[in-house]
């Protein structure tokens, strides 16, 4: 890939990705701008430090609300691995609330704001845009969305998916998995 969409064409982290890409290491050392470099020994600190980094760090310091920020890590199992990320990162920027609704399927329990990723591409889910003017089918393996109604008595979940919206029936939620935190190469897909 030669074209950069996602970040200004300064960014470090461009910069840094086209110095890996050439074989150099990125530059460590500069840690005022979007890339920045933090060593932990520990799992359990990493951790600690990425939940206070979402919570607290990024959108005090940068201006980067909490639900704007993509958190990567080479594995899914571990503790620092996306289903223990993802556990820490909801109760940290969407922890229970009064009034907001929050159900388990299976291991995995699933709240009102919570951010998701379709994990299968499923061609017969139904979705309706926001306004209802348009209707069309398929959410697809990668796609991001966030959680806005659970009905507890039916097992319904509504999921927004950039504008469309995405019911699940409790039998459908093995295809959908916490987001907050994912792998690199499911990020890459």
């Amino acid at each position: 890939l030669t074209e950069i969409f996602r970040q200004a064409a300064e960014s470090a982290i461009v910069m840094n990705a086209h110095a890996v890409n050439r074989g150099e290491l990125p530059d460590l050392r500069d840690n005022k701008h979007d890339f920045f470099f933090l060593r932990r020994l520990d799992p359990g600190t990493a951790v600690d430090t990425i939940v206070d980094l979402c919570r607290r760090r990024l959108p005090q310091n940068m201006g980067i609300p909490p639900d704007q920020i993509q958190v990567l890590s080479p594995t899914r199992k571990g503790t620092a691995g996306t289903a223990a990320l993802n556990r820490a990162l909801q109760a940290a920027v969407n922890p229970p609330a009064p009034g907001k609704v929050e159900k388990a399927f299976g291991p995995t329990l699933f709240r009102e704001g919570d951010r998701v990723m379709q994990v299968k591409n499923n061609y017969d889910v139904l979705w309706a845009s926001a306004d209802g003017k348009e209707v069309g089918m398929g959410i697809f393996n990668g796609d991001i969305g966030q959680i806005t109604a659970i009905d507890v008595s039916s097992g319904l979940v509504t999921v927004d998916f950039e504008g469309h919206l995405a019911q699940y029936t409790p039998d459908m939620m093995t295809q959908l998995e916490p987001a907050y935190a994912v792998t690199v190469h499911k990020a890459q897909g």
